[in-house]
């Protein structure tokens, strides 16, 4: 599925222009010693290559570059766009960020310019192409990262320049304010549009709330514009330079990744789970594993011990598990295990974030686990670059568009990207192999399906989903999908759209909130309370109940249920079992329908996470206890442990507590 890997990289974000020459001699020592090659810098110093507008100095970059290279340490050149010089705001308030509110942005931190101003956008274009002119055919870089995390502490502009650009937007897509009005159904409230140019901007300053197709489109219109200007600096960089360029993403930025690594060589991203949740930290790495098909990706930031800010602490890593997240990471297919940061630092608002080494040059509480994770790396590289990940049987959709779908319809409290990493903790606890793939990906190769909180399930995704249950997949739909159309707006054809309930063989008599109802679920032998918006059905022919409400407003009702339809079967979950026995109840169902597609299981334990990975002969399989409780594996035929060069017998294999094993099985 993936290309090999030709080295693993190990690796830190650096902040040279904070130091003098001696600091970073000794810095560039210290890396050789530990063995890491690999350094991520320049997305912050601007001002140290443009004090000035027009005065341009990039011999400090080369001759950076030059020291780097000269002991084998590679580099992630990065623009350095999300922190423009004083020069550029002063004075010209119209180039700075206005949130919803209507406050505007000043100088200082960063992410304070409006992305889509034409003047911030023309100095960063300039910058970008000196820096690349410079340096773009320098052996020492190997990669080129575009800002640094777009969108992360802001969303939506609301300056004037955004209003104008709008409008342009709307007239593109809907060509007559007539189009518009009818998408929209502007007739409600009176809303209705007489030209493009009165369509607000959805600023929070109103009695009561906005139309949810304002809402929805204004997201819309601004993730695909943050999208052109990524693509903008990427062919920027290209006039100068043939080394790849990606950006480093997350789930939860005010972006769709999808559209914005198109133009973009390969995906990377940044995670800072900590071990009380390291499903987050798994659930990233088969995320991102998914974005660029074909491609490797790389983790571009995550903390050494723990991360910290003026405002915020976290409790640092535990002892042993680090190691274990750099395995995960490279087993699942990364090319990188990069920290943020390599020297703490003594100046800023981040000043009490764990680094690999302090502020005055010694080893931090994390240095031992970055330690222990490069004895790894260079034990385990011949293993990863010579084999690579083999794609799972199970695919669950991530939608980034429908991510703006609950952030307008939140009910005050949802919150897609925590509702999905708590179900996907759950299919993680089953133990099988899963892929999570974007809304527009290929999902026709693999045996099952999984496809929550979907508002809107496109005419594309419906059709691709029909095809896959037709030819043998089982597809589980719900909760939360369906039922809203492109524009956010509610389906008027049937509850959760005619479409599907055909498919599915139901009708959706009623959807509403669950939460506080009283209403219970009963399903695979467990009752649990259910929650958020829920649908309730009524089977047709061929379709049959395999969970029941109990008490609340619709009692005795069906909200799951199932339809063989062609070689395959559609299972709709129509509400969120919750609490320890609606986790139970979801695993259960995953695991009835993932033996029922057959799926692989080898019987992982909670907190225990396996990675399949192959070469042309042998199939692999590396095993992570992720919870520091230790966990085991079944393997049916036996196996070879790589690491420990010794036949492993069939039956239960025991993982110890933060222990990762390579095994090759029979």
């Amino acid at each position: 599925m993936k290309n090999k890997l030709n080295k693993l990289y190990h690796g830190s974000c650096w902040y040279p222009e904070l130091w003098d020459e001696d600091v970073l001699n000794q810095d560039i020592a210290v890396m050789k010693e530990i063995g890491m090659n690999m350094v991520r810098i320049g997305e912050f110093w601007w001002s140290k290559i443009e004090r000035s507008e027009g005065e341009y100095d990039t011999t400090y970059i080369v001759k950076l570059l030059d020291l780097l290279y000269a002991e084998g340490i590679d580099v992630v050149m990065c623009t350095p766009t999300p922190t423009p010089p004083v020069w550029v705001t002063h004075n010209h308030p119209e180039r700075l960020h206005v949130d919803a509110e209507g406050r505007k942005m000043i100088h200082g931190s960063r992410q304070h310019c409006c992305t889509n101003n034409e003047d911030y956008r023309r100095y960063s274009y300039k910058i970008i192409d000196k820096i690349a002119e410079a340096v773009g055919n320098h052996p020492a870089v190997v990669l080129w990262q575009l800002d640094n995390e777009f969108k992360c502490h802001i969303r939506e502009c609301y300056c004037e320049v955004c209003r104008l650009q709008w409008h342009e937007w709307l007239k593109k897509k809907y060509r007559t304010i007539d189009n518009l009005n009818k998408a929209w159904g502007t007739m409600i409230w009176s809303e209705t549009y007489q030209n493009f140019d009165q369509v607000v901007q959805p600023f929070k300053a109103t009695p009561f709330i906005h139309n949810s197709s304002l809402e929805t489109n204004y997201r819309i219109f601004h993730r695909e514009k943050i999208a052109e200007f990524a693509a903008h600096q990427a062919n920027t960089i290209r006039k100068h330079c043939k080394a790849p360029i990606t950006t480093n993403g997350a789930m939860g930025f005010g972006v769709d990744n999808e559209k914005l690594f198109e133009n973009l060589d390969f995906a990377s991203y940044d995670t800072y789970a900590g071990q009380d949740n390291y499903h987050h930290f798994i659930l990233n790495i088969d995320f991102w594993r998914g974005i660029k098909k074909d491609k490797n990706f790389w983790l571009l930031e995550t903390t050494a011990s723990h991360t910290g800010a003026l405002d915020r602490l976290a409790k640092p890593l535990p002892l042993g598990y680090l190691v274990c997240e750099a395995v995960a990471c490279y087993a699942g297919g990364s090319a990188s295990f990069t920290y943020w940061l390599w020297r703490q630092q003594a100046v800023g608002c981040e000043i009490s974030h764990s680094a690999v080494i302090s502020a005055w040059g010694k080893p931090s509480v994390g240095y031992n686990g970055v330690l222990q994770v490069e004895e790894m790396k260079k034990k385990l590289e011949p293993f990863f670059t010579s084999t690579q990940f083999t794609q799972a049987e199970m695919a669950v959709t991530y939608s980034d568009r429908s991510n703006i779908f609950h952030e307008v319809e939140n009910h005050k409290f949802n919150n897609q990207r925590a509702m999905f990493a708590g179900l996907y903790n759950t299919i993680l606890n089953t133990g099988f192999h899963r892929d999570v793939l974007s809304e527009n990906m290929d999902f026709s190769e693999y045996k099952m399906l999984v496809t929550p909180f979907l508002w809107h399930l496109s005419d594309d995704y419906m059709k691709r989903a029909k095809s896959f249950v037709e030819n043998g997949g089982i597809w589980v739909v719900g909760p939360m999908t369906g039922g809203r159309t492109a524009e956010h707006t509610v389906t008027t054809d049937a509850a959760l759209g005619k479409e599907l309930e055909n498919l599915a063989g139901v009708e959706a008599l009623y959807t509403y909130s669950m939460d506080n109802s009283g209403e219970l679920g009963r399903a695979f032998g467990i009752t649990a309370p259910l929650k958020l918006w829920s649908s309730v059905f009524d089977p047709k022919e061929g379709a049959k109940s395999v969970g029941t409400t109990i008490g609340g407003v619709t009692p005795n009702m069906p909200f799951i249920t199932e339809k063989r339809a062609g070689k395959g079967k559609v299972i709709m979950l129509g509400s969120m079992p919750f609490g320890d026995e609606g986790e139970e109840m979801l695993r259960r169902l995953y695991l009835h329908y993932g033996h029922e597609a057959g799926l692989v299981d080898i019987g992982t334990t909670p907190g225990t996470v396996t990675f399949p990975r192959h070469d042309d002969e042998n199939n692999y399989l590396v095993a992570v206890n992720m919870d520091g409780k230790g966990g085991h594996i079944n393997l049916k035929n036996g196996g070879f442990d790589v690491i420990a060069s010794e036949a492993i017998p069939a039956g239960v294999l025991q993982i110890k507590a933060f222990e990762y094993r390579v095994i090759k099985l029979v």
